[in-house]
């Protein structure tokens, strides 16, 4: 299986050239470290782009000490940011780091010498720190590959900062979808691997540190996200399986902590079914 997606075709595709797209808020002590990754890259990208998203820290002023290209907007969430960096990319695929995270040396290297073989979706494996400590992956994290879809209906295995995407899969799928506060990665991958499978580099590049602060414990019953990614992939019966567990869960949930805008999303959301 994991040989298939990269003889399906025969064709070498040379001279790709990468875009690598940092999103950052606030985090001028962290992008630094994320740059610094991409710049000791053993094949470095054609172009760097950061995109701070309305920052009120010193971000511009440390950004200005490093050969990146910088685009500003006010503040607009990371799927905005990431848009952003997509349209304004030159590369033929688009490597993702997050502003806290960072990649080891053969990361881009490693990563696109199976794009050059016909690969158009990939990823890696990846390490998980906290407090300076590796935290332990659960068997149902285990990375997905191939053709995976189904694999991944449930949440989000698929990291943005692993991920290699060819541009051109961004004029089927279209962009990441700016109404979703979080769990956007998961309805981007979901869309993608419609289409294609997924590649697995079967290496740690990939170093993923967790942040106390990190967006997705801002919100209670973050399941409603990814119903809302999967309510696009309807009538499809597992997907709908899928959401309505999701459903029950997110119900029981809101009832314990009295949560009547939840509740109310789930009776809307059923009246659909």
């Amino acid at each position: 299986m994991e040989e298939f997606i990269c003889t399906l075709k025969k064709l070498q595709r040379k001279n790709l050239k990468i875009s690598v797209i940092i999103p950052t808020y606030n985090r001028s002590f962290l992008v630094q470290r994320a740059i610094k990754s991409v710049l000791s890259q053993t094949l470095l990208p054609h172009e760097i782009i950061v995109i701070d998203d309305g920052s009120t820290d010193n971000t511009i002023e440390i950004l200005k000490n490093y050969p990146v290209k910088v685009i500003s907007q006010k503040n607009s969430g990371v799927s905005s940011a990431r848009n952003l960096g997509i349209k304004n990319s030159s590369g033929d695929v688009i490597a993702f780091l997050d502003a806290d995270d960072e990649w080891k040396e053969d990361k881009l290297k490693t990563q696109l010498a199976f794009h050059k073989k016909g690969c158009k979706f990939s990823h890696t494996e990846e390490i998980w720190i906290k407090n300076d400590k590796e935290l332990k992956q659960k068997a149902h994290h285990k990375k997905p590959k191939g053709e995976c879809f189904y694999e991944n209906i449930s949440f989000c295995k698929i990291s943005p900062s692993t991920v290699m995407i060819d541009k051109d899969l961004f004029e089927k799928v279209s962009y990441f979808d700016e109404s979703l506060k979080v769990c956007e990665d998961f309805d981007m991958w979901l869309r993608v691997l419609k289409l294609t499978p997924a590649y697995l580099v079967k290496k740690v590049l990939t170093i993923k540190y967790s942040e106390d602060e990190q967006l997705s414990f801002k919100y209670f019953g973050m399941d409603r996200f990814r119903i809302m990614a999967l309510l696009k992939h309807l009538p499809n019966e597992k997907v709908k399986e899928e959401i309505e567990k999701k459903l029950f869960i997110l119900k029981e949930g809101a009832l314990k902590h009295k949560n009547q805008e939840i509740i109310n999303f789930v009776s809307k959301i059923q009246n659909t079914l």
